[in-house]
């Protein structure tokens, strides 16, 4: 199985990301032939007000992020995880930040709506206040390709292992994570949370980020980008380069047998964690 994570750098106009992503999945589909192709959190529209969010939050099914991402799993015969998309709440005051994945035929299969809300102040100042704009979810959500069971998690998730390991629980092999991790929190702690979560739920862990900047009210926001694939042992089997672009890595199965044979931890785990 080949999994490919879009990494760009999306910006105030929505129809110019969407041509841009779409023109990177069709260069993977021709160079990489993945099975999965994962897009980056907000790949639709980023650095927007909360105004303007709430004003270009579109329904789901509907809207051009939306029917971009099934038309192309349609179209190509792959699937789409497709990082994050404003989907509007009728008669809401918030949006979702939402993950749809959509099969080979273009059918919903998934929906995941973030669950922790990214409400703080950065090294440098800059602050973040998701919950003024986005609704927090419920619910996890999984889907199945060849066998494999994917889990899904956006972003700030990433932090709070007691996700993850519900995920493990309930038997995933692969964590998906669609980002827009900022450059000051990105640098410290990307990788690490990453591997770790790999590492404890002994699953492939992808991770897709937004890279480079947007300037919001006069104020540069900045993210890592460094979209990666760790597996099973905490390895870093791939990395996307420090621009826009892509990159593909092959996940296998064996892998994950031979990981939770070394170390069943299913078996030695003693506490109970909800």
């Amino acid at each position: 199985m080949k999994i490919t994570l879009i990494q760009t750098n999306p910006k105030q106009d929505r129809a110019a990301n969407l041509a841009r992503i779409e023109a990177l999945m069709e260069e993977a589909v021709r160079t990489d032939t993945p099975d999965l192709i994962v897009l980056p959190e907000y790949f639709e529209l980023y650095g927007t007000t909360v105004a303007e969010k709430l004003a270009a939050a579109e329904p789901a099914p509907g809207g051009a992020a939306y029917a971009m991402a099934q038309g192309f799993a349609k179209k190509h015969g792959v699937y789409v995880h497709a990082g994050t998309i404003m989907e509007r709440i009728e008669g809401g005051n918030r949006i979702y930040n939402t993950t749809f994945v959509f099969d080979r035929a273009g059918t919903e299969i998934a929906a995941y709506r973030k669950i922790h809300m990214f409400d703080i102040d950065t090294p440098d100042g800059i602050s973040f206040r998701e919950s003024d704009s986005v609704k927090p979810g419920d619910d996890l959500a999984s889907y199945e390709i060849d066998g494999l069971k994917i889990g899904c998690a956006i972003c700030y998730d990433i932090r709070f292992f007691e996700l993850f390991l519900q995920y493990q629980k309930a038997g995933c092999d692969i964590i998906v994570l669609p980002a827009a991790f900022t450059l000051q929190t990105g640098k410290d702690h990307w990788e690490v949370l990453a591997r770790a979560r790999a590492i404890e739920t002994q699953t492939y862990f992808v991770a897709c980020g937004q890279i480079g900047s947007v300037t919001v009210e006069g104020v540069v926001k900045s993210c890592y980008g460094n979209s990666l694939v760790v597996d099973p042992w905490g390895l870093t089997v791939a990395r996307a380069s420090d621009s826009e672009g892509y990159v593909t890595a092959r996940i296998d199965p064996a892998q994950i047998a031979r990981v939770r044979k070394l170390i069943p931890m299913t078996k030695h785990r003693r506490l109970a964690c909800n």
